[in-house]
Parts: C-alpha cells; structure tokens; sequence
C-alpha cells in the first residue's frame, strides 16, 4: 500500500515541503525539495529521524544550579525521552567550560553529552560557618 508522507527540509531556511511517496518502507519518489540537501534531509528524515537533544543538568557547586548541555551529535528520535529521563538523574561538579563532556554514551547511542557554556564555581565565603 502506497502512503504520502510529508517532510518540511530544515537544511536552509527556505523550508521546502517534501512530499514522499512510500511503500513498504521504500521511497517510491520524491517532490518538492529545491535542491539535493533537501533530497538527502528527507531521505534521512523518513529512514532514521535524528536530533540534536538540549537540555540541562544539575550543578554541585556551581554559581548557578542548572547547565546547559546538549548531545555532541544527533541521537535517534525514539531516543530522546529516554536520554531526558537518563540526564535527570545526573550531577555535575562545579567548575564547567564550554564544551566540557559532562555524561559519556547517552542511552548507549555512542554520544556524549556537552556543556554549552562555562559555570564557575562558588566562590567559598571564609566568613561562613563550617
């Protein structure tokens, strides 16, 4: 049975609508893409959807609770609950730099996760009770 899957191409920012033609699994034809990056986005997108996961994880230590990561490559789609649900139960220890991996293999997909700013850490007050 031949089905019409649509794809909107985020490769440029003209966001060409593709339409794809499919039948048991296969791609049948292809229209509405502009240009070959948009005929490899959709042919990417239909057969192994991706993303790049932004998010954040707790901080001991840290000027603020909270920093922003994000995985250092596109992980499966189907993966990304799972890595929000994996990242939740992580804490990182103060200082943090740009670019820092701070979890390595995320839901064994082979991608780490990474910092996407600097966090200094608190600065001790000697005037404070120990």
């Amino acid at each position: 049975m031949t089905e019409t899957v649509e794809i909107t191409c985020i490769r440029c920012p003209i966001g060409c609508e593709i339409e794809l033609e499919v039948e048991d699994g296969e791609i049948l034809s292809m229209e509405g893409a502009g240009c070959i990056q948009g005929e490899d986005y959709a042919r990417e997108e239909y057969r192994n959807p991706t993303r790049v996961l932004p998010t954040t994880v707790r901080v001991k230590g840290g000027v603020l609770p909270y920093v922003p990561v994000k995985t250092a490559e596109p992980i499966p789609k189907g993966e990304l609950e799972a890595a929000v649900k994996e990242l939740a139960t992580v804490e990182v220890e103060a200082p943090i730099e740009l670019g820092d991996v701070v979890f390595e293999d995320v839901c064994g997909t082979g991608v780490d996760i990474v910092a996407t700013r600097d966090l200094p850490a608190k600065e001790s007050d000697p005037l404070a009770a120990d």
